[in-house]
């Protein structure tokens, strides 16, 4: 038996959409980051691009367990001395209510080329509503 590799041309790419209503924030994340990378389907081939598109939805109502809210922190660097900003989740969840998830997903993906084209097949939104309509997504159920 010879074993199967994935062609780019011979992949085929679903679209799903994940409600993240209620859903703890690093378990929507393997969930997503699983779909994106593709190793859900039995084609799973490491050098190929087998994901699918993923839209999170309700990105704002995520839930952290214990007291990761004031905990939690988000630092930043621009690599002069003194410049480290640090801010905690809740404070990021106010301003930027994507990135939270964003960020959780993007560190579960490869940081190559390859990863970097799994990362444009995700649509992070915070309300309920999308523009995705069109490529008819199939709702995806994360267990909780």
């Amino acid at each position: 038996m010879k074993t199967f590799m994935a062609k780019k041309e011979t992949m085929q790419h679903s679209w799903y959409v994940v409600d993240a209503n209620g859903l703890t924030l690093g378990r929507l994340a393997t969930a997503v980051a699983t779909l994106l990378r593709g190793k859900h389907k039995p084609t799973y081939t490491p050098h190929v691009n087998c994901g699918d598109y993923v839209i999170v939805i309700n990105a704002d109502k995520i839930q952290l367990t214990g007291n990761k809210w004031d905990d939690k922190l988000y630092r930043r660097h621009s690599e002069y001395s003194g410049s480290l900003k640090t801010v905690a989740a809740k404070d990021v969840m106010k301003k930027y209510p994507t990135r939270m998830v964003e960020q959780a997903i993007y560190g579960m993906l490869p940081h190559t080329k390859l990863g970097d084209q799994m990362r444009r097949q995700l649509y992070v939104y915070a309300g309920n509503e999308h523009p995705h309509a069109s490529q008819k997504p199939v709702e995806f159920v994360v267990k909780a």
